[in-house]
């Protein structure tokens, strides 16, 4: 991946997607008091309808807000002061205390659940004397001596432990709008004042132990749910704590002093330490040493660096000191990249998220009616006002969105982590919905198939003189052939004004030398004539390379296959796959290539618009396409596929095209990737119908009355268990099967 420091953005490096790209400014804040997925659907909506607001999108397992402006930065007061109207604390969002805010509330639920749990044992002990005592003839006036310190031990209790549900039902009423925390925390206060009621004219039953035992199991639903949501905040807090906080700056004097992350500047030379991890992305400008670098690569053999070569935060120096120049440091870092790359692959939402999001936002409305019509229906069967408004309360606390707005974030939260641990990157939330459909897969060759770095064969063939030239064009190049020739430039400048035109070459001018490095067509200058025969080479590949109306020179790469491509796929045929390789490169090349891994169906020579085109035609004919690319030429193919997916070697600009980033040298985590989508979607399913089919039988029967307001926290609670327990099982795939 390139450094930041080396980045343009998607609208400077690409002509395709730059109108979707312009005059877009993001704005990441931290947003505190989300309880429930109607919360987000409340702050998308209002913040969406600010001005100058073009896109908003709440990722629910960080509560973090990402707002994109049309035409400037949108202002953090106009948007905090939204945020509070609606009932919600927003703050500028910083990674490294991202996961401060659901550690305090954590530990809150904790405290909540403690109170809960011994005051209800405490009080169902008085109920079990009490109800013994009224079929055994005890007297009035013990049991309502009993009944009053059961009133004495719940009303603190509840005050207490109840805090998370009214504090946010409180906020969501302050802003003019109902969320799941309205009808829970009307049931408890309902049951608590019913039971009061009884105690002071002297009946025989109340209602404690059912409403403090009611928050305890809502309680421990409630830290269960913020316990799954937060695994992937945790992997990425994981990944930031393995940068430093601070590193070893060299002064200009070469004396040496600590300094904070924070501080460094691009051009910094830091000392890094023998078993000290690196602080910041750079390169190395003295000595020699060897990496573990399992964190970028995925590799876990430690591999050896030296000067010139780029290093990146995270990575543990494990041999001798090394003086790195920094490109980067802090917020710009590959790690804090990797950690943006898990949050946004939450923020995108797939079919069945939005179903749930819709049926979240009518839930409270629709459950207030439910339970107002379930009181009034009681009340004119004549069975009473206690009976009827047990059963108006069991309907507000059993009709719960919590399972069907947990039934697609928890699997993406749990899927997605299982396939970052095994060096695979979401960058979108809907991707593994789109992947598990997949049954065509188009590859990219240079760099996909074959290893990233190609070997010149035939320098001593080439003068000085234009290999000189041409690496200093080359320079400019994002072309992975072009990069191989880059480093004989040596010390010699860059030529300004480069030209790429992606899948052809790189025009440059040098004094009056018209510089040409490209395919052989683009260095004659017109596309009329023909490129040479094939020769009979095998994985070798060429570019040519043309000083005005000189002679054309021929650099000849040999590329050989990736390890693991021949295994990888033959193992994704027998999953039934179709597979095609759609390569820029010559005739010969790719044909070699697809013969050696039996792939049969190949188009070599492809323009990117052919390569769009292509996979368009795929789509028409009914294929739900995965293309795999690491190239300029292949950025708007990604996009134009149903599912996209980049090595970590590719551009950047082609890894924010990919939906899945892969990191590491390797093909095999392909299959990972399928299986644990597959898997992943089948998840959802079973999870989506249990919560819809919990809905149409828990609500009926909590109408007519045979559920009590205890049974419903049970059966609420319950049933978020149940879809957290069942997403769990995404991680439950062994590495490599």
């Amino acid at each position: 991946m390139i450094p930041s420091t080396q980045k343009r953005s998607i609208a400077e490096q690409s002509p395709s997607t730059a109108k979707q790209q312009t005059d877009k400014r993001r704005l990441d804040l931290a947003v505190d008091g989300i309880t429930c997925p109607a919360c987000m659907t409340t702050i998308e909506q209002g913040i969406g309808n600010m001005p100058g607001v073009a896109e908003v999108a709440l990722n629910y397992t960080t509560h973090r807000l990402t707002i994109e402006g049309r035409d400037s930065v949108p202002n953090l007061e106009a948007i905090i002061g939204k945020l509070d109207l609606l009932g919600y604390k927003g703050r500028p969002f910083e990674l490294s205390t991202a996961g401060l805010a659901q550690a305090r509330a954590e530990k809150h639920l904790l405290r909540a659940m403690a109170v809960a749990g011994f005051a209800s044992a405490n009080i169902m002990m008085m109920s079990v004397a009490v109800w013994s005592g009224n079929s055994s003839g005890m007297e009035s006036s013990i049991r309502d001596l009993f009944h009053w310190i059961s009133a004495m031990i719940a009303l603190p209790a509840v005050t207490y432990a109840g805090q998370p549900f009214f504090l946010s039902a409180f906020a969501a009423l302050k802003g003019r709008h109902l969320n799941m925390d309205v009808p829970i925390s009307l049931a408890v206060i309902l049951a608590l004042a019913m039971s009061l009621a009884q105690t002071i004219s002297h009946q025989p039953d109340t209602y404690f132990d059912s409403a403090v035992m009611l928050l305890f199991f809502l309680l421990i639903g409630r830290y269960l749910d913020l316990r799954a949501r937060n695994k992937t905040r945790d992997l990425g807090q994981n990944l930031m704590a393995l940068q430093k906080p601070t590193v070893t700056r060299i002064a200009h004097d070469n004396t040496t002093q600590e300094c904070p992350v924070s501080l460094i500047q691009p051009g910094d030379r830091i000392l890094v330490p023998m078993g000290v991890r690196i602080g910041v992305d750079g390169v190395i400008s003295q000595g020699a040493s060897e990496l573990d670098t399992s964190l970028i690569t995925g590799e876990s053999t430690p591999s050896t660096k030296t000067i010139g070569d780029k290093v990146y935060a995270g990575t543990l120096n494990l041999g001798a000191p090394l003086h790195v120049t920094a490109e980067a440091a802090g917020n710009n870092t590959l790690l804090a990249e990797i950690s943006t790359l898990m949050d946004k692959a939450m923020q995108k939402r797939g079919k069945y998220v939005r179903l749930a999001d819709k049926a979240a936002s009518l839930y409270a409305p629709v459950v207030h009616l439910v339970a107002l019509f379930t009181l009034l229906g009681w009340l004119m069967l004549s069975n009473g006002w206690q009976p009827s408004l047990l059963a108006a309360i069991a309907v507000l606390i059993i009709t719960c969105p919590c399972a069907l707005g947990l039934a697609v974030p928890v699997v993406q939260v749990v899927a997605t982590g299982a396939l970052f641990r095994r060096g695979i990157l979401v960058n979108a939330g809907d991707a593994l919905e789109r992947l598990a459909l997949i049954d065509t897969i188009v590859f990219d060759k240079t760099g996909t198939l074959t290893e990233p770095d190609p070997a010149i064969l035939n320098l001593k063939d080439i003068s000085d003189d234009d290999l000189r030239d041409a690496a200093r064009l080359a320079r400019s190049s994002h072309h992975i052939l072009a990069r191989a020739i880059a480093p004989h430039a040596k010390q010699s400048a860059l030529i300004p004004n480069v030209q790429e035109i992606a899948g052809s070459g790189v025009i440059g001018q040098l004094g009056d030398q018209q510089l040409r490095l490209g395919s052989h067509e683009f260095c004659l200058g017109h596309t009329s004539e023909q490129s040479p025969s094939p020769n009979p080479h095998g994985l070798r590949s060429e570019l040519w390379f043309r000083r005005n109306d000189e002679q054309l020179v021929q650099f000849q790469f040999h590329q050989d296959l990736k390890e693991d491509a021949l295994d990888t796929i033959r193992s994704l045929r027998t999953l039934g796959f179709k597979i095609e390789i759609l390569s820029g490169d010559k005739h010969g090349a790719v044909a070699k290539a697809a013969q050696t891994l039996g792939i049969e169906t190949f188009r070599s020579q492809v323009k990117p618009k052919d390569k769009i085109a292509h996979i368009e035609s795929l789509r028409a004919a009914g294929a739900h396409v995965m293309m795999i690319g690491d190239g300029l030429n292949d950025a708007a193919a990604l996009q134009a596929a149903n599912v996209s997916v980049a090595p970590a070697s590719a551009l950047d600009i082609t890894q924010g095209s990919a939906d899945i980033v892969i990191v590491g040298n390797r093909l095999r985590p392909l299959l990972e990737l399928i299986t644990i989508s597959r898997k992943a979607r089948k998840l959802i399913v079973q999870n989506f119908y249990f919560a819809a089919l919990y809905n149409i039988v828990a609500i009926p029967l909590a109408v007519l009355g045979y559920v009590t307001p205890l049974l419903a926290a049970l059966f609420m609670s319950g049933s978020s268990i149940v879809v957290t327990l069942n997403a769990l099982r995404a991680q439950l795939i062994r590495k490599g099967q």
